[in-house]
């Protein structure tokens, strides 16, 4: 029996070390995460150095050639990956039925210690899975939030349009990226209009974030919330909103940016770079100095917002804005598809210079 049962180690040691590489090699090499691929690889090499007592007795169980369950999943084709996620969660899943198998195949040769043991490398790569998959969340938030403009509401600048027409104008014009602001409406008001926004935006596939109601945006679907200063922490609407939620916050200082990737925000609004008068309780402008600073400094996506036009707007990309905000330039425009067309083609310009 026990030469049977060797041979059932052997194969899950097998499987959960590379199933933990595969793991491993993802926080490496795809995510440049040097701490989780460190915790990994040690965890990988416990689990090896575990068994090393026992490895002749597994080399003369193993029997690779005589093994049934190739032909199996040859047949059944169900291991195929189109997303890291996928790849991500299917090699935890891997490792950690392995783990339990060597945990279980140890308790019939007497070696219960040894099976505790492997039953806390079980539960190590628990941990370590929930960590992965916070970094593959973080990853697929933040790659919604892509280059070009971002847009957002304001009705009371729109010359007499409403937000539904707005928004579709500017999914027209080829905007991926729209906020939902408005200070004053009343919540009924702002649900009906989230409601219709959501369904255009996931339609057509733009990005749509909700301003401040976080409520709103987990009611209607919303990709994410942005937030300010003096709104929750981002850890409790963290909590409230799930992994899947964007957040956003507005920042105004090096120290609020610093903060805010500490923290975990998805991306940050750095501003306002120039006076506005878009928003009513908006500090004086921080310039194009924190502009520069986000540039060389901060590791997540960050719009540049506050103020900025198309007449201006050289002076924030050519310092390496990405994602630049604006507000009445849009909504004010009197062609708002003609408008957005001739700011992408002058951000283009400035790009390539």
């Amino acid at each position: 029996m026990s030469d049977k049962l060797f041979r059932l180690i052997d194969a899950n040691i097998n499987r959960a070390s590379e199933g933990l590489r595969v793991a491993e090699d993802i926080t490496r090499f795809y995510f440049d995460n040097r701490e989780l691929s460190e915790k990994l690889k040690k965890l990988r090499h416990d689990i090896r150095k575990g068994i090393m007592p026992y490895m002749n007795q597994c080399l003369d169980g193993r029997r690779a050639e005589e093994d049934v369950g190739l032909s199996v999943s040859r047949e059944l084709k169900i291991d195929q990956k189109s997303r890291v996620d996928e790849l991500v969660a299917a090699n935890f899943k891997r490792a950690e039925e392995a783990l339990r198998v060597v945990e279980e195949s140890l308790k019939p040769l007497c070696k219960y210690d040894m099976a505790k043991d492997y039953e806390g490398f079980r539960f190590s790569c628990y941990g370590l899975e929930k960590q992965c998959a916070l970094l593959v969340c973080g990853r697929s938030r933040r790659q919604k939030l892509g280059a070009g403009l971002y847009c957002l509401t304001a009705e009371e600048f729109s010359k007499g349009r409403s937000n539904i027409q707005v928004v579709q104008e500017m999914i027209n014009a080829g905007v991926k990226i729209i906020q939902y602001r408005e200070k004053e409406k009343k919540l009924a008001d702002k649900f009906s209009q989230c409601v219709k926004l959501r369904e255009l935006t996931r339609r057509e596939g733009v990005t749509f974030i909700i301003n401040d109601n976080i409520d709103m945006a987990m009611m209607v679907g919303a990709d994410g919330v942005h937030i300010g200063q003096d709104d929750l922490p981002i850890e409790k609407v963290r909590e409230l909103v799930g992994q899947e939620m964007i957040i956003g916050l507005s920042t105004h200082s090096p120290a609020q940016a610093q903060d805010a990737v500490a923290r975990g925000a998805d991306y940050i609004g750095v501003g306002p770079i120039y006076k506005t008068f878009t928003k009513k309780d908006v500090c004086d402008p921080v310039g194009l100095e924190y502009l520069q600073y986000a540039v060389d400094n901060i590791d997540i996506p960050f719009v540049a917002i506050g103020g900025i036009k198309e007449s201006n707007m050289h002076e924030v990309v050519s310092r390496g804005a990405k994602c630049i905000a604006m507000v009445t330039e849009i909504v004010g425009a009197e062609n708002i598809e003609q408008k957005i067309r001739s700011i992408n083609n002058k951000m283009g310009e400035c790009i390539t210079r």
